[in-house]
């Protein structure tokens, strides 16, 4: 571009040359303006003439910017008016990229924005869960609505719908949990803004604590045809039934945690995040002792097929629980026996057997005792002391009466009470 100003006829508009650039047969030309304001003189470019600028153009740009330093109203300096023309510009694709968000549909942002966030952020079952859950019962009911859109009338019809196909209660407050999680986080990403619906849904009561625990000569045959069947299969039910932990626990147990000169075994990373050692029976050590040794670092009970931890429990011990016959007739899932029966059973035996409820608790690593509190009236003769003490207030309490009486009936005899009605109300 040229370095040479050119004025024009109009005062305080002037131009140059570009070089070599062409608007039709003319050499390009770009305008500036130059005015005073503050006391001080200002020049700003304008515009190309390939841009649709002329001398004219630029004069009532000019006379504009003018009118504004005096009047006050609008902007006095084109830069100003840039900057405004570039405000409206954001705001506007603000807008529109809000609407956007605003109209993204649940099934959208829960495949595009939230899965792919939970799969790197959550454990991968917890994430295949939630993606099953919401492909099979939500995305159905309201998978195309905006998240808008989506009322407490859509959760409602998405519960009787699961109920109505005989899915437990407990299933049904998960898949709300799992919903619930989705627009909470479309809310941090100002995708949803509101009321989230499923805090105004009432969740299905439900009471899914397991009550069953094995009898000795249930857990007896139970090992007994499980040792028949897998040797390893019996090993991992032993330390559940035998020192309480839980599946993941076993699964995720290496050499190192496992202390066969004092007989303990040190629990890493548990379900409450706390770190407890626990200690082997004489079956448990025996079977240790008798097991091939691996480095401080091989899993004990490694994946037979991927050498990686377990995902679960081997199908032998749900058949042997089938042939064993320990579910005939039981449809309540809560009396049926699964795998974490035993480690029911194993803190049902030991509050039946007197070891406190805090003990118990450290036991089995439950984070609170509220937790643990389930077991309580499995408690040696809880009852029947509770009972017996009750039973001697109140022979204390009819004791006390006996002895009232005698006295309210002497004073009558003496004349020394007052009111036959007021002596009798004493009783």
């Amino acid at each position: 571009m040229g370095t040479k100003w050119n004025s024009t006829n109009y005062p305080g508009v002037r131009y140059r040359e570009h070089k070599t650039r062409k608007h039709g047969i003319k050499p390009n030309q770009y305008f500036a303006i130059r005015y005073q304001k503050d006391g001080k003189r200002k020049e700003e470019g304008v515009g190309w003439a390939s841009e649709g600028w002329t001398p004219s153009k630029v004069a009532l740009k000019l006379a504009e910017l003018k009118s504004a330093a005096t009047t006050g109203e609008g902007e006095s300096r084109l830069s100003e008016a840039r900057a405004k023309v570039e405000a409206e510009k954001q705001q506007e694709q603000a807008r529109q990229e809000q609407a956007e968000k605003d109209n993204m549909s649940l099934s959208t942002y829960f495949d595009e924005i939230y899965y792919p966030a939970i799969s790197q952020e959550k454990k991968a079952k917890t994430a295949i869960t939630e993606e099953q859950l919401f492909r099979i019962w939500i995305k159905p009911i309201m998978g195309d609505k905006p998240m808008k859109d989506i009322s407490t009338f859509d959760l409602e019809r998405l519960k009787k719908t699961m109920l109505d196909a005989g899915r437990a209660p407990r299933s049904v407050e998960y898949t709300l949990t799992t919903l619930g999680q989705v627009f909470r986080h479309a809310e941090r990403l100002d995708y949803f803004q509101g009321d989230i619906p499923t805090t105004k849904v009432k969740k299905p009561k439900f009471d899914n604590k397991r009550v069953r625990f094995l009898s000795h000569d249930e857990a007896h045959h139970l090992l007994e045809n499980l040792q028949k069947k897998s040797n390893e299969t019996y090993e991992i039910a032993l330390l559940s039934l035998h020192c309480g932990l839980r599946a993941g626990e076993v699964f995720s147990l290496t050499w190192k945690d496992v202390d066969l000169d004092h007989g303990l075994i040190t629990l890493l990373d548990t379900k409450s995040s706390k770190t407890r050692t626990v200690s082997m029976t004489a079956d448990v050590q025996s079977f240790f002792m008798a097991k091939k040794t691996g480095g401080k670092q091989d899993l004990v009970f490694p994946d037979k097929k991927h050498g990686g931890i377990r995902k679960q429990i081997s199908k032998t011990f749900p058949r042997t629980v089938t042939e064993a016959g320990l579910n005939d007739g039981i449809e309540d899932r809560r009396q049926r026996v699964t795998f974490h029966t035993l480690r029911h059973t194993f803190a049902s035996w030991l509050v039946m057997n007197g070891i406190s409820l805090y003990d118990v608790k450290e036991l089995l690593g439950h984070a609170t005792l509220t937790m643990t509190e389930r077991y309580a009236h499995l408690a040696p003769d809880r009852n029947k002391k509770a009972a017996a003490t009750m039973e001697k207030v109140f022979q204390k309490n009819d004791e006390s009466d006996e002895q009232d009486r005698t006295k309210a009936y002497e004073e009558l005899e003496s004349g020394q009470a007052i009111d036959l009605k007021e002596a009798m109300n004493e009783w």
